[in-house]
């Protein structure tokens, strides 16, 4: 597929990098969809939208959800390093005890990290959080019981122009959040365990 041309107004340099955000090869338990950039963050961007299938319409999936977003800014900020960055959100329920767990929070940074690397997506200025989520239900919720999640915010500046990669780690990343362990090439996967509440 030939890249589309530059709208008037867009640089070359990101209308490239948004075809090679919109060419991912994503896993078939990813429903992944372009959303409206968000406005206000750099003169130029493109967002991405995954959940886990199946998805409800109008509704981010119960199984796991996530954003991506490339920023391009011709100035190249120096917080960035660079005249891009990406923006990236991951969120995935888990079972309770595992939300307990003390070190979870490094192993999900550590996922991120394996992913972009696994995919040989090179990159400089790593920055994030991950947030751990344990709730319980009260009164009319009460019957959904104990319930954790998982989230991951996470920025990065690329070290070159195709996006492809990046993006495509971010889909493994919300996989192994949502417990879909990787699988070879041509191996579909059956059935997988999900956290539930209740």
């Amino acid at each position: 597929m030939s890249p589309s041309p530059a709208a008037p107004g867009v640089p070359a340099e990101f209308a490239a990098a948004a075809d090679s955000v919109r060419r991912f090869d994503m896993r078939q338990e990813l429903s992944v969809a372009e959303i409206p950039a968000p406005t206000g963050l750099a003169p130029h961007a493109v967002a991405l939208s995954a959940d886990i299938a199946p998805v409800r319409n109008g509704r981010d999936s119960d199984l796991g959800t996530g954003r991506f977003v490339l920023l391009h800014d011709p100035a190249a900020p120096e917080e960035w390093g660079g005249t891009f960055r990406v923006v990236c959100f991951a969120q995935a329920p888990l079972e309770t005890d595992i939300g307990l767990d003390p070190f979870l929070a490094d192993v999900t940074w550590s996922w991120l990290v394996d992913a972009l690397d696994q995919r040989g997506a090179a990159y400089t200025a790593a920055s994030g959080t991950a947030t751990k989520i344990i709730s319980t239900g009260f009164g009319e919720l009460a019957r959904q019981g104990d319930g954790a999640q998982i989230e991951l915010r996470a920025s990065w500046t690329p070290a070159g122009p195709d996006m492809r990669a990046h993006v495509e780690a971010w889909g493994d990343l919300l996989c192994m959040l949502a417990g879909i362990p990787p699988l070879p090439d041509g191996v579909r996967l059956l059935s997988q365990r999900r956290g539930s509440r209740g």
